[in-house]
């Protein structure tokens, strides 16, 4: 099943861009409504394969791929240069982290264990409202 032009627009715009809402305004979604229809739309799984099949498209061997990365930190973490001969890896990792964030290596799931639940709203209304429901007050 093929996608719609606003869904391919906003495909490629979410692969250029990384930011859901304005790749929907882009591709001419509702400003009201860009940022939910941003979200929903990372969801569908069409959409979610259209996005992937670009980023495999322009994968190349410039760009580290997550075994390289792993061996990499590995290097780092065997040896003991800081101290021989002053080098700091720091800025070495954190690109590797940069990386890794951009290419959602790590986990962003809600962890049931320990409760944790992160809530974005995009107005005050909606941050009033959910302080409500997380005190559990009413809110009709």
């Amino acid at each position: 099943m093929r996608l719609t032009q606003k869904q391919e627009t906003f495909c490629l715009k979410y692969f250029e861009l990384g930011n859901a809402s304005e790749a929907a305004r882009i591709a001419l979604y509702s400003p009201k409504t860009a940022a939910v229809i941003g979200r929903e739309n990372l969801l569908k799984p069409k959409i979610a394969a259209r996005i992937q099949e670009l980023r495999q498209k322009v994968e190349d061997e410039s760009v580290a791929i997550v075994l390289e990365r792993k061996q990499r930190l590995t290097v780092f973490l065997r040896e003991d240069n800081y101290n021989k001969f002053g080098i700091n890896r720091l800025s070495n990792i954190q690109a590797i982290t940069e990386l890794n964030k951009m290419e959602k290596v790590y986990e962003t799931a809600i962890n049931v264990d320990n409760r944790t639940l992160n809530i974005i709203v995009n107005s005050e209304k909606a941050k009033k409202l959910t302080e409500k429901l997380i005190e559990g007050e009413r809110t009709e």
